[in-house]
């Protein structure tokens, strides 16, 4: 993998580290969940040989401190953080980006709210459960989920959480787990630290977010909906085939499941590139 340009982004609340790879216009990728800029180690290479890539750690996960840890986080301060990048690093010039998870959420809001920095945006199983009809079904869940975390800890907490984004019918027996590459392996010590910090902090704030589905659908030209093949039926999924058929955007199928990005990544690299050059208005 080709050595990044690491540097430090100072922004309200927070020190960011970021890295950046290759030449060309720029693509900002916005990890979810407790990944960071690792979780693109395996796409990073290939999106480098058309693009200047900069991938990064979200405010308070792995290199990127907060100044009070205790913080509350907001979707809308997360897509500033992302703005001041896109400002800092291709200043007047709309940039493409990407996110999942939890990183999709912040590339939508983004999209929605400063259209003029983004050139395309794809946004791979953003879980903005709020656009669901059963939203209240899911709202109940994550207060199960923050009572748990207050009550018994994080791992009960993480086996509610997990129960909640399986797929609809799922018994609820054990699912096997995906085997993943060595470089992910190795990073699972950082994302169990970061864990408390994500289920506390960050899952509450960004599963309560409602998209702006009327501003989003006079952006459809240049915005990528994407679930995994393997995702059908799981609430990630569901609520992002659901926000595509209310902006009345086809939804498009990556490689592999929720974390196809690690599970299936050259795929996902090649099924990614294709979102970021093509359009898809329906």
């Amino acid at each position: 993998m080709t050595a990044p340009v690491t540097d430090t982004l100072r922004v309200n609340g927070a020190t960011l580290h970021y890295d950046v790879r290759g030449t060309g216009p720029l693509l900002l990728l916005i990890p979810g969940g407790t990944g960071g800029a690792a979780a693109f180690d395996g796409v990073v290479d290939r999106l480098a040989a058309a693009h200047t890539v900069v991938t990064y750690d979200p405010r308070g996960m792995s290199r990127s401190t907060l100044d009070d840890a205790d913080a509350e986080q907001r979707v809308s301060e997360h897509a500033d953080d992302a703005l001041r990048l896109l400002d800092t690093l291709s200043p007047g010039a709309p940039a493409k980006v990407f996110g999942t998870s939890s990183g999709a959420i912040v590339a939508l809001h983004v999209l929605a709210t400063q259209p003029e920095r983004v050139e395309r945006v794809v946004a791979h199983e953003p879980p903005v459960v709020e656009v669901l009809p059963d939203a209240a079904v899911h709202r109940a869940w994550l207060a199960r989920v923050r009572e748990t975390l207050r009550a018994q800890g994080l791992m009960p907490a993480m086996t509610v959480f997990a129960a909640g984004l399986r797929k609809d019918g799922d018994s609820g027996a054990p699912q096997a787990a995906p085997e993943l590459p060595p470089q992910a392996a190795a990073r699972a010590e950082r994302t169990m630290a970061d864990l408390p910090y994500f289920l506390g902090r960050v899952v509450p704030s960004f599963m309560a977010y409602a998209p702006d589905v009327h501003r989003l659908s006079s952006l459809t030209d240049r915005l990528v909906l994407a679930c995994g093949r393997d995702s059908e039926g799981e609430l990630p999924c569901r609520a992002t085939a659901s926000l595509a058929g209310r902006l009345g955007v086809p939804l498009q199928r990556f490689p592999g499941g929720h974390i196809g990005l690690t599970t299936h990544a050259a795929e996902y690299g090649e099924f990614l590139e294709a979102g970021l050059r093509t359009s898809v208005r329906a």
